[in-house]
């Protein structure tokens, strides 16, 4: 499955690089909605409203940039994937790139944010770069998993988006509050329990997508 799996990871990377409008297309969007927010409010004074501001960015650019995992992917395509790669390595490499390309665009994110609106506020970086990581994790996750089940719908966009909505509101309340933790500069030991949550939110998450896809991907 190690050999699948990087050989799909290569894959996704291979057809990134030959469509570089897709990931140009999402750094643009990054962009564009942290200088409209710089527009409407100049500079934000207030911790709690640059980590919601924050956060609610990251949450738009994460399905746009998640949920064309499987909606890209025509039926021929399912088809000859089927025939070569077991579906646990599929939706596993698919989650693994998902995350790797968040991850990015959470740094790229941040560093426009804080370029654009104000300065960094935040007092203790490990633990916000931290929750970021848990964070982008499970939206890949989620996403990931909800763009496999839509896509064999008609309307899938918006059926990813609507099934999504109920699994990442407890995430996104969870994220906010260990950022606001981080911002805040409290003890690390404050945040602990929160961490544990997002955590097993991901966990959760990736064991039901890697047990229930094969039935998915079967259909």
């Amino acid at each position: 499955m190690l050999k699948e799996i990087r050989l799909l990871l290569y894959k996704e990377f291979l057809l990134e690089s030959r469509q570089k409008q897709s990931i140009n297309g999402l750094v643009l969007y990054l962009i564009s909605t942290v200088f409209v927010c710089k527009m409407c409010f100049r500079t934000i004074p207030q911790p709690a409203a640059w980590n919601a501001l924050f956060w609610i960015i990251m949450l738009f650019a994460s399905i746009n940039a998640t949920g064309k995992s499987f909606l890209q992917d025509s039926r021929s395509r399912f088809l000859y994937l089927y025939t070569l790669a077991s579906p646990q390595a599929i939706i596993i490499s698919k989650v693994i790139y998902n995350m790797l390309l968040m991850l990015l665009l959470s740094v790229i994110g941040f560093a426009v944010y804080v370029l654009l609106l104000g300065g960094n506020p935040v007092q203790n970086m490990s633990l916000f770069f931290a929750n970021v990581l848990l964070g982008t994790i499970g939206f890949s996750a989620i996403l990931t998993t909800m763009s496999a089940i839509s896509s064999r719908t008609s309307n899938s966009f918006t059926l990813m988006a609507v099934l999504s909505f109920p699994l990442l509101l407890p995430l996104l309340m969870t994220t906010i509050k260990i950022s606001k933790n981080a911002i805040d500069g409290l003890d690390p030991s404050v945040s602990y329990r929160f961490l544990l949550v997002v955590a097993g939110i991901n966990v959760i998450t990736g064991v039901l997508s890697y047990l229930l896809f094969p039935y998915l991907w079967k259909d």
